[in-house]
């Protein structure tokens, strides 16, 4: 199989058009659960940890009460696990608090087929019961696979299927920012 190579890269979002926007999810959130009761965020393995703990802070500045925080490695949920790796790097799912009757807003920072969704969805129900889960994401590419959408959007980024988005954060990367390649 031939690897793509990408020519052009677009910044889309820069590091202070990252923070206001997770910033205006907050209050979207806040706003849709009028509060902080029973309402807990659970991060995707990387980036979605990293943007699950940035919007727990801006939560707790906005209302001054710590929500709970978890994280979650689906990688034992792939659905093309087999495809991936024989040796697939496995990291800790970390969920400290009892999820059946929260409010779950699971994060990550790109969604496109879907498939991932889905598996952290799986994962979560086998650790209990919520009361719901919503999805929160930095950006939505499109071209679902699966039937899933983000109830909170940081920004809506139309794609071809060829175009590759790229998500950096500082917690993880050298540098902060989402760009759009295209090959």
């Amino acid at each position: 199989m031939s690897k793509l190579v990408l020519k052009q890269s677009s910044l889309v979002l820069d590091e202070e058009r990252i923070q206001r926007t997770l910033s205006r999810m907050a209050h979207e959130i806040l706003e849709n659960h009028k509060g902080t009761d029973n309402l807990a965020l659970i991060g995707i393995r990387t980036r979605g940890v990293f943007l699950s703990e940035r919007l727990s802070k801006e939560i707790e500045k906005l209302e001054k009460t710590k929500i709970p925080t978890g994280i979650l490695d689906i990688t034992l949920y792939r659905d093309d696990l087999s495809l991936l790796s024989d040796f697939p790097v496995m990291k800790k799912t970390e969920v400290s608090f009892d999820v059946n009757e929260k409010k779950i807003i699971l994060v990550d920072d790109v969604l496109f087929t879907g498939r991932t969704v889905r598996a952290a969805i799986d994962e979560i129900l086998d650790l209990g019961r919520p009361l719901m889960i919503q999805l929160a994401v930095l950006i939505d590419r499109g071209h679902r696979e699966l039937p899933f959408c983000a109830d909170f959007v940081g920004k809506n980024l139309p794609t071809s299927k060829k175009e590759h988005v790229d998500v950096r954060l500082k917690e993880c990367d050298t540098e902060e920012g989402v760009w759009i390649s295209k090959p």
